[in-house]
């Protein structure tokens, strides 16, 4: 058996744990271990940099390639990804897997660590993957916006390393390396969470009780001395959202998923960053990060914008459109009116839509629907368009007198017959 789990990779530390849990194996760690540097000859090791930190100071933070793990989606195995987040101090680790990564999975897996360590470290070390680091530079790092804000909610500074150094997160590599070479070497899963699983199991009856190589002290025991010492964990977690650059149009707005939000007065033609969620859509300046705007969610195709936005005069192009309107009647001058006082130099368009329904209709026709339009108090021009549309066939009105409409109390002398009627059948 300790052959064949040579062959497929494994380290002597993982078969020995094997043999232990699953064949009640009593003899001790070494037996193997001189046992496995038979087979393979002893490797005298490299020296290695010792980099000695605070209780709670830092935490280290890196991927590595995972176990192979079914599909639900496709049905076959395939490779994962382990993240694991090293104390510096107490060597306590934390690993978990994700089939796919991204700048949220990324967040979201900084933050569960944070949950199950029960606190945050002040500093985080990693290199300059793209999900943390959007532009590498060793003194004035770009990191990743989300990224950012998930750190900064839980009181936590990044620091990634130079550009191909990847010796000052050397605890964490070690920790990848144990996870890959022990307990997870040429092991397939059904499902994550049965994955998960396992490697937790391992992480608490094996990874935490092991005594370190060169402190000669269980990591448990070192973890809750330096527990206390960790950042005390925000009430509440971290709300994501999304973010992405858009340009200012010509309208003063930014769209964002079909709706449009108002930037402060001269940003039209230039970039901002966006950031929003389920309720609000934040506009920033993208060299400084303040805070231009914040509007809340509006329905697609809707417009949020300020009144201090909006242009103190009306253009003389609008001006004549509503010139010509009243020209054309004098209800369909009231509704282009209202599209106005409602909508602004955004309610343009439906303006000119207005003025070329009475091109298509005529001036009498286009009247009277803005007259049935002002009276039901949906002065809109596709409440207009669509009357016109339907008009020939069956107009449009709901007055409070009408044929259609009996008085009410034939309407009570109804119910109160269905009322005896049911009363006395019971």
């Amino acid at each position: 058996m300790i052959e064949l789990e040579l062959s497929r990779g494994r380290n002597a530390m993982g078969i020995w744990q094997d043999l232990v849990d699953r064949h009640g194996f009593r003899s001790s760690y070494q037996s193997v271990q001189r046992f496995v540097l038979k087979l393979r000859g002893e490797v005298s090791p490299e020296a290695r940099v010792i980099i000695e930190t605070k209780l709670g100071e830092e935490a280290q933070v890196d991927y590595g390639t995972g176990p192979m793990v079914r599909d639900p989606g496709s049905g076959k195995y395939r490779r994962t990804r382990l993240f694991v987040l090293t104390l510096g101090s107490s060597r306590k680790s934390v690993r978990l897997l994700v089939f796919r990564s991204s700048a949220r999975v990324w967040a979201e897996l900084h933050e569960k660590a944070f949950r199950r360590l029960g606190g945050s470290p002040r500093i985080v070390v990693l290199d300059n993957l793209r999900e943390g680091v959007l532009s590498p530079d060793f003194y004035d790092p770009g990191l990743n916006p989300l990224y950012r804000d998930v750190l900064a909610h839980y009181g936590v500074t990044a620091l990634p390393c130079k550009v191909r150094d990847p010796d000052r997160k050397g605890k964490v590599e070690s920790g990848v390396a144990h996870a890959q070479k022990t307990p997870l070497k040429g092991k397939k899963f059904e499902s994550l969470e049965e994955a998960q699983a396992y490697l937790d199991h391992w992480e608490e009856n094996w990874a935490d009780k092991r005594i370190h190589g060169r402190t000669k002290r269980q990591v448990a025991a070192m973890f809750a001395e330096e527990k206390p010492h960790l950042q005390p964990l925000p009430l509440e977690p971290f709300r994501y959202y999304q973010y992405g650059e858009r340009t200012v149009h010509l309208d003063g707005c930014v769209e964002v998923e079909a709706a449009y939000y108002g930037a402060p007065p001269g940003w039209i033609g230039r970039k901002v960053n966006v950031q929003w969620d389920a309720m609000f859509v934040r506009l920033l300046d993208p060299r400084t990060g303040e805070l231009l705007r914040e509007h809340l969610r509006g329905k697609r195709g809707g417009h949020r914008i300020r009144d201090a936005d909006r242009p103190r005069r009306t253009p003389p192009q609008l001006l004549q459109l509503l010139t010509r309107a009243h020209q054309a009647g004098a209800n369909i001058g009231a509704v282009c009116d209202a599209i106005h006082a409602r909508q602004g130099e955004l309610g343009m368009r439906r303006i000119q839509g207005v003025l070329q329904l009475v091109k298509q209709y005529g001036s009498a026709a286009s009247d009277d629907a803005c007259a049935a339009a002002l009276e039901l108090r949906v002065p809109e021009y596709r409440f207009v368009r669509r009357y016109l549309e339907r008009s020939p066939q069956a107009p449009l009105s709901l007055r409070q007198v009408d044929p259609l409409i009996r008085e009410l109390r034939q309407y009570r002398d109804l119910i109160q017959q269905r009322i005896n009627f049911e009363e006395s059948q019971s």
